[in-house]
């Protein structure tokens, strides 16, 4: 099912109509749009806002695994940096589910993978505190913050409407 025509193919039509053959909507300059399907998070959006929430939500009902991640020599108490980190965790993901605040949300966790990149540092080098948690697990998580943050990136992206089409998303 195609998306109903925008104003500017109405237009169009009735003036082809008017005063000779309608163009097609391929032969129509690209608008930004405001097509209801670029408003829609799309999979990859939902499952990242979904890892954010739930992990936000984890921050507030078992705080005691976080705190024990908080770094010595960090200038806040453990539980306020969880619990300010869990907040950001849930705004962040909330933030992403609306294109109004996405890409203040892409921003902002973008900010929070950056500061908490230590603590998964800190993790993996007193690994013994950790246990059960394997070492190499704590090691082999550090390469994917990256990939994690490039996956916000892309999530938080305006997506605009190109020649009828909207451009893949994340």
């Amino acid at each position: 099912m195609s998306p109903p025509p925008t104003r500017a193919e109405q237009a169009t039509r009735e003036e082809g109509r008017a005063s000779g053959p309608a163009l097609s909507s391929r032969h129509l300059p690209a608008e930004p749009l405001a097509n209801e399907e670029l408003h829609r998070p799309t999979p990859g959006v939902l499952l990242l806002a979904a890892l954010f929430i739930g992990a936000g939500v984890l921050h507030f009902v078992s705080p005691e695994p976080f705190d024990r991640i908080v770094p010595p020599g960090l200038p806040l108490a453990a539980r306020t940096a969880t619990l300010l980190s869990g907040a950001a965790e849930l705004a962040g993901g909330l933030g992403l589910l609306h294109p109004a605040t996405r890409p203040a949300a892409r921003l902002g966790l973008l900010a929070l993978l950056v500061a908490v990149f230590p603590a998964n540092v800190y993790m993996a080098q007193q690994a013994e505190r950790f246990e059960p948690l394997p070492a190499w697990g704590l090691w082999a998580r550090l390469p994917l913050q990256p990939l994690l943050m490039w996956a916000v990136w892309r999530a938080g992206r305006r997506r605009v409407q190109t020649h009828g089409r909207a451009p893949p998303g994340p």
